[in-house]
């Protein structure tokens, strides 16, 4: 499969239950809580690049850094700047020269002046190096990027009241639904969703096919969902149908009742406890792992082969072969002496390395 010749482009916002981004005053509304803004900063610091529209610079004269000095020392850790490039969509007529985005230190800036052509953009930033787009505003550029089709993650956290007001912007205010691609296969995946103080946070991938390189690479980008330690991989994983159904999903470390201590729990043995081993349309099924399944595993009496195993599942595609860092690792081959069709697009393999950078990093 061909590198995709865009960044992956996740959008990025705060709204009101009633969906409004903002409120009709010239005072900007903060619809979010400190949790969620430290959510935010993560995100930014896992980004090569935030992008906002012109009309967000004037309104709201954004920063765009990181902000924690822990994040940005590991960036720089990896040879990363301590904050992702800055970028202006729509020019900067009307801009303040001292606006921060354009004159505070801390990041590079790319301003594209005029009207430009989403995809021209993309192709650009690819060219600068950005693999990971983060877009964060305003309506009218959350729209476009929907309407273009060319958004594969929505993070949005939802503030607890209601706005009200017909004048105020919403998140994806034009140019109307109809305008958005739909059909029944591009229904969203929802990767992650929590409580943050009294705000609530969801993650949804995109999803455009039914095929083994689409749902593997949600798995991946599920994979992000992982509550980070030092010493374990972070895995996702997803139990589909033959049809591209998806019947399940996990992800390392979910918490999941009934599994034990969640600090243990692994993603291929989160989507099959979902199910329950006796679920019939595993018999039928293919399961995505990001990371080859475990053979050999301390923390439980079963190791992920063992969970595909017992549950009867005929086929797995994986993206990576584990290392031999944490343990040494015979999943695959056991699969495929047990006759279970194992499927590597190892193609994929880069994303699973960056997403488990600091754990490589230790070998």
């Amino acid at each position: 499969m061909a590198a995709d010749p865009r960044p992956y482009v996740l959008l990025s916002f705060a709204a009101s239950l009633d969906g409004c981004l903002d409120d009709a005053s010239p005072r900007r509304l903060l619809l979010s809580n400190a949790a969620d803004f430290d959510r935010v900063d993560a995100a930014r610091a896992g980004s090569d690049a935030i992008l906002v529209g012109a009309g967000t610079v004037r309104a709201d004269n954004p920063r765009l850094l990181v902000r924690s000095a822990e994040r940005r020392a590991e960036r720089e850790s990896f040879g990363l700047a301590p904050s992702p490039l800055r970028v202006v969509l729509g020019g900067s007529h009307g801009i303040d020269p001292a606006a921060a985005v354009l004159a505070e230190p801390g990041a590079e800036t790319v301003v594209y002046e005029g009207r430009q052509e989403l995809p021209d953009v993309l192709a650009d930033l690819a060219a600068r190096g950005v693999r990971r787009l983060m877009v964060e505003g305003g309506s009218a550029i959350l729209t476009e990027f929907l309407a273009a089709d060319l958004a594969d993650e929505i993070q949005l956290a939802y503030a607890p009241f209601l706005i009200g007001d017909a004048a105020a912007p919403r998140a994806f205010g034009l140019p109307g639904a109809a305008s958005f691609p739909q059909s029944p296969e591009r229904r969203m995946l929802l990767a992650e969703s929590r409580s943050l103080g009294d705000v609530l946070y969801a993650r949804y991938l995109v999803r455009r096919s039914s095929s083994d390189e689409e749902l593997l690479r949600l798995t991946i980008e599920l994979s992000r969902s992982c509550p980070p330690v030092l010493r374990a991989y972070s895995v996702g994983a997803i139990i589909a149908a033959e049809d591209g159904e998806i019947l399940s999903t996990g992800y390392s470390r979910e918490p999941l009742y009934g599994l034990g201590d969640p600090s243990a729990n692994h993603a291929e043995e989160v989507a099959i406890a979902k199910l329950g081993s006796d679920d019939p349309r595993l018999r039928t099924a293919t399961l995505y792992t990001s990371l080859e399944p475990c053979s050999p595993r301390a923390s439980r009496p079963l190791s992920c082969t063992d969970h595909i195993l017992a549950a009867g599942i005929p086929r797995v595609v994986l993206a990576y072969r584990e290392p031999a860092l944490l343990a040494v690792c015979d999943g695959a081959e056991r699969l495929l002496a047990a006759g279970v069709e194992v499927l590597e697009l190892p193609e994929l393999a880069p994303a699973v390395r960056e997403v488990n950078r600091k754990v490589l990093a230790q070998g």
